[in-house]
């Protein structure tokens, strides 16, 4: 399939340009700002279909609001009702197409022209009203408030919030792009309204407090809960708007004559990781805990994992090695130690399960 992609140097159309291009089966055609317009119709002709993008968000001129959103949809469909073939076409048009100003009603005459591309020749139509729509490559100051205030944050500049209650309703772009390629894949003759799903609400107070705990959690190495919903999709945006001088960061290194301790990353409920290194012949621990537990994996070097229940006095040893891929784990009561019986320095992965409180260690020195 030939998609013509209609300002695909746009974010949204970067990011469907990139999708379609991992997607077997697919051709890209583009038109784009700088393209004259007779070039439209020419590979209007080419295309199997039409996802139409290009259009003005915030122009010099009021008028061009007009003319790039409303007249320039009013030629591709005038192209593909010319053409004499059904040509799915999908137009991402916008929430405000509802409201009187300038912007809405350029959209609500884009949306209108291809209403009637589909009632007058039955052409397959889907238009989508897309809310702030957030992800890689979104412009700050330009494409959404979560793409300036993501910026700004990763760039260390100020973000400006006039009223923290405002509501926001947002899609993430791969989730936008994801719907756009369903609604190729099966489109059906005459027009229907499509809708990306999930769409989250939020405020912008919220939305500012949770982007900069992600710039946050490089000092306090507290990570936010970023592996589903919207959390996920801000972080994600976060982060592709660091500077590449951010990409790496330091973290804070204890060391003594045993070795070397470094935590990585912590939650706020599922505790924390972290790696230490022990010289050969040294021995770590030698406490216990009453409800922390921890887990271990050797990933260079030999050990030796001493226990000892603090009631009984039953012992138990576990020997293991970078070579096997083996946790091993504390258990509350069970003093335990580890000590390197190998020639070379040790490498040790740590997981805990809660993040080390000064104030309430849970951890008692236990001889093993």
């Amino acid at each position: 399939m030939r998609v013509l992609v209609t300002g695909s140097r746009g974010f949204i159309g970067k990011n469907l340009v990139l999708r379609l291009g991992e997607t077997i089966g697919f051709e890209v055609l583009r038109f784009d700002r700088d393209d004259a317009l007779p070039t439209l119709v020419d590979k209007v002709r080419q295309a199997d279909a039409v996802v139409h993008l290009a259009g003005e968000n915030r122009p010099k001129d009021v008028a061009d609001f007009a003319q790039g959103n409303g007249e320039l949809t009013k030629v591709l469909c005038a192209a593909v009702q010319a053409s004499g073939r059904k040509i799915p076409l999908v137009l991402a048009s916008s929430m405000q197409a509802d409201l009187s100003n300038p912007y809405g009603k350029s959209k609500r005459a884009a949306e209108q022209a291809v209403e009637q591309l589909a009632s007058e020749t039955g052409n397959t139509a889907v238009i989508y009203r897309l809310p702030n729509v957030f992800g890689k490559w979104c412009k700050p100051n330009y494409n959404s408030v979560v793409a300036t205030f993501c910026h700004n944050l990763a760039h260390d500049l100020p973000i400006q919030i006039n009223d923290p209650s405002t509501l926001l309703r947002l899609v993430y772009i791969d989730d936008v792009v994801s719907e756009f390629l369903c609604a190729l894949g099966s489109m059906v003759d005459g027009l229907r309204w499509g809708k990306v799903v999930p769409e989250y609400t939020t405020t912008l107070g919220e939305l500012a407090a949770q982007i900069e705990a992600f710039r946050n959690c490089r000092s306090t190495l507290v990570s936010e809960r970023v592996g589903t919903g919207l959390a996920r999709a801000l972080y994600s945006t976060y982060v592709s708007c660091l500077p590449p001088s951010k990409f790496a960061y330091d973290l804070p290194r204890y060391g003594d004559e045993r070795g070397v301790f470094v935590e990585m990353l912590k939650t706020h409920d599922s505790g924390q990781f972290s790696y230490f290194t022990a010289y050969p012949g040294v021995t770590r621990g030698a406490h216990y805990h009453h409800s922390k537990t921890e887990k271990f994996l050797v990933i260079k070097g030999s050990a030796r994992f001493g226990f000892r229940h603090v009631v009984t006095n039953e012992a138990y040893e576990v020997f293991t090695s970078g070579e096997v891929a083996q946790v091993v784990e504390t258990v509350p009561g069970w003093a335990h130690d580890i000590t390197n019986v190998g020639e070379d320095e040790m490498v040790v992965m740590l997981w805990a399960n809660e993040i080390f409180d000064h104030d309430r260690t849970d951890t008692i020195r236990g001889k093993v």
